[in-house]
């Protein structure tokens, strides 16, 4: 079922500031809150609705996501998870609801305090490559779209040449005190002024870039070197290649998720890879030298005489790099005995003469098998 659109949800309309988005949505969380109203099924569902629809709409990176982009630039858990088809974008970014909020509902203000500092948030990249570019390492431009720090005020939100001033309501403390009289008693809150957002500074004119927000949307080619010997689910870290932060924080960090392709005739078992070579009956008897597909090209290998089916041979060194380490592992190459499906009545008399000659029959091991059969259940 598709989502209602979030200004829709709190009923107020898509240039509300955030005074008028708190104000609806304390006057919905009280009206749907699950404890308030028990014998309504759907209050719990509405509530979640209006939480999440708070939860961007009150956050200015998150709303401005949605504004660009719609639900799919939020994701389902209010981070920007709305890249899938450019590797699976997530963000690890987590909502400020909680204690806070419990207070903004039922007694409308809340007890955080002046905002400082905060780290942006971590992305993710699902990356695929072959088998081969797992094996000896590659390097790949990816394409992320990321939050950045406005170039053009600095991440102040301001318009460059004009400055902040402080806020009147709260004189720069970015919280205001006020009491209130509750059913438990009076409570003395602290609220975070809904003049400033808790920043204590007020900008006279917005910047042209951000619109006052500080940040602004990119896309940016990163390279990154992918190590030889990595598999899938091997994580990498670029630092400072995440979301960038808030009133000066740090930015977040890139995390690349590596994701190989199944290769047509090798398998991985760690450091090891797995191949099946199909050689003949005469091949297996007699003994041969055969070709062998090996990461670095074919190799020459000599299969013994009397080689049973199912025997697995081993190639030293052909196998993955160590990841971050020295040597290889190995190749293991597996036997697979093809044996003819259609025989013209010339080999079929060869192949008796043989039996013949080698003094044996037809099928001794099918008619050992009955003779134990009858030992048995003596029939």
């Amino acid at each position: 079922m598709s989502k209602r659109d979030y200004y829709e949800v709190l009923g107020v309309s898509r240039d509300a500031d955030i005074k008028e988005i708190k104000k609806a949505y304390r006057r919905l969380a009280k009206k749907y809150h699950p404890d308030l109203n028990k014998n309504d099924p759907d209050a719990a569902e509405k509530f979640k609705e209006v939480r999440e629809a708070y939860e961007v709409l009150s956050d200015p990176d998150k709303r401005a996501r949605y504004d660009q982009f719609g639900h799919a630039g939020v994701g389902e858990d209010g981070g920007f998870g709305g890249f899938g088809n450019f590797g699976g974008f997530g963000d690890f970014g987590q909502t400020d609801f909680g204690f806070d909020d419990i207070f903004d509902m039922f007694f409308g203000g809340s007890s955080r305090r002046h905002r400082g500092p905060t780290r942006g948030a971590d992305l993710q990249y699902n990356l695929e490559i072959t088998f081969e570019e797992a094996a000896f390492g590659t390097k790949k431009d990816l394409h992320i779209p990321r939050t950045e720090t406005c170039p053009k005020c600095n991440g102040t939100g301001a318009k460059p040449g004009t400055g902040l001033k402080t806020c009147p309501k709260c004189n720069g403390r970015g919280t205001i005190q006020f009491a209130q009289q509750t059913p438990l008693g009076r409570f003395v809150q602290t609220r975070t002024c809904d003049e400033c957002g808790g920043s204590g500074q007020k900008i006279e004119t917005p910047c042209p870039e951000c619109y006052g927000r500080g940040q602004v949307r990119r896309e940016r080619t990163i390279t990154v070197n992918i190590p030889a010997g990595v598999d899938t689910g091997s994580k990498l870290r670029l630092s400072g290649e995440g979301e960038a932060g808030e009133r000066g924080g740090p930015p977040g960090d890139l995390y690349v998720r590596i994701q190989v392709k199944p290769h047509k005739i090798f398998k991985r078992r760690g450091n090891d890879i797995i191949c099946e070579i199909p050689i003949s009956i005469v091949q297996a008897a007699l003994g041969d030298e055969i070709e062998v597909p090996t990461l670095n090209g074919r190799a020459k290998f000599t299969i013994p005489a009397g080689t049973q089916p199912g025997t697995s041979f081993r190639l030293r060194g052909k196998g993955i790099p160590h990841l971050n380490g020295y040597g290889r592992g190995d190749q293991y190459v597996k036997v697979k005995v093809v044996v003819p499906t259609k025989l013209n009545n010339k080999q079929k008399e060869l192949l008796k003469k043989f039996a013949e000659i080698s003094g044996e029959e037809i099928n001794p091991e099918q008619k050992t098998f009955f003779e134990k059969v009858k030992e048995v259940f003596g029939v």
